[in-house]
């Protein structure tokens, strides 16, 4: 039995809020200055070179890449053999967050009631947290800060068996093409195929975690990454929407098994600001 104190899981998510919206991981970087680097577009090099200019600022000086410090997205894979002590799971996370966002000075962008929105939580609380009961006594965190510009843009389909491979290629390329130019491109794209409604959606989300420079482990899936990938980049639409070749940076495809009778696809839209990050207790 592992035992955990509360207070050192707050501790730790609140580094990581602040880490995530301060500092890309290392793939993105290199993902920026290649296509800086490859650029032929003169306005499209100029977006990027204002893109790589800022996210360097934002690392040297710890402070937010983006304005919009996003919506906190945690996924929790907590060991059977781990006691939690000193207070709830839920409540450490949550003061993470909160600690985070409060005293790292960023923008508070969570309202109490979403029809109602007069009234916000000002510290940026609740985030939404997902959790998983795995064998072992480890503790591991993922975080996300969520925008909601590309968020926004983000859709999901319960398409027929009968559409096949085809049928899911043609929603995501149609969601992507729909949703680029407005969620601040080049995007990072999420895919979940399969399992139900709201699994498809979670695999979207956590296919954003992958690196860019990882690929499907299925042929199948990887053929479908890589072509998505050449197609999107092809229309032109690039950065921020103003036209070159890069309009995506990476995709990433994860499934499921699924009903006989069903095809969930689900399409996570994330800027280039892909703030992501893990911690492990």
């Amino acid at each position: 039995m592992k035992i955990i104190q509360a207070k050192d899981i707050t501790e730790k998510v609140a580094k990581l809020c602040i880490q995530i919206n301060t500092r890309l991981t290392d793939d993105i970087d290199r993902s920026l200055t290649a296509a800086q680097q490859k650029e032929a577009y003169p306005l499209a090099k100029n977006i990027l070179s204002v893109i790589n200019e800022n996210r360097e600022l934002a690392a040297n000086n710890r402070r937010p890449i983006c304005q919009d410090t996003g919506m906190v997205i945690a996924f929790v894979q907590c060991g059977q053999d781990v006691h939690i002590t000193g207070g709830s799971l839920e409540k450490a996370i949550q003061n993470g967050v909160k600690q985070a966002y409060c005293q790292g000075y960023m923008r508070k962008s969570i309202v109490s009631d979403p029809l109602i929105r007069d009234e916000n939580t000002d510290d940026n609380t609740p985030a939404v947290i997902h959790y998983q009961i795995i064998e072992g006594d480890s503790l591991k965190i993922s975080i996300m800060a969520k925008g909601f510009g590309s968020e926004n843009t983000s859709a999901l389909k319960m398409l027929k068996p009968s559409d096949g491979m085809d049928g899911a290629n043609d929603f995501i390329v149609e969601t992507i093409q729909r949703g680029a130019p407005n969620a601040c491109a080049p995007i990072i794209v999420g895919v979940g195929i399969g399992g139900d409604f709201e699994k498809a959606a979670m695999m979207s989300k956590q296919a954003l975690f992958i690196p860019l420079d990882q690929n499907s482990e299925k042929p199948h899936l990887r053929s479908m990454e890589k072509n998505i990938m050449r197609t999107i980049n092809e229309t032109g639409i690039g950065p921020m929407g103003m036209g070159g070749l890069t309009t995506m940076l990476g995709i990433h495809i994860l499934d499921y098994p699924t009903h006989i009778a069903g095809l969930p696809v689900a399409v996570n839209i994330c800027c280039y600001v892909d703030r992501r990050g893990t911690v492990i207790l």
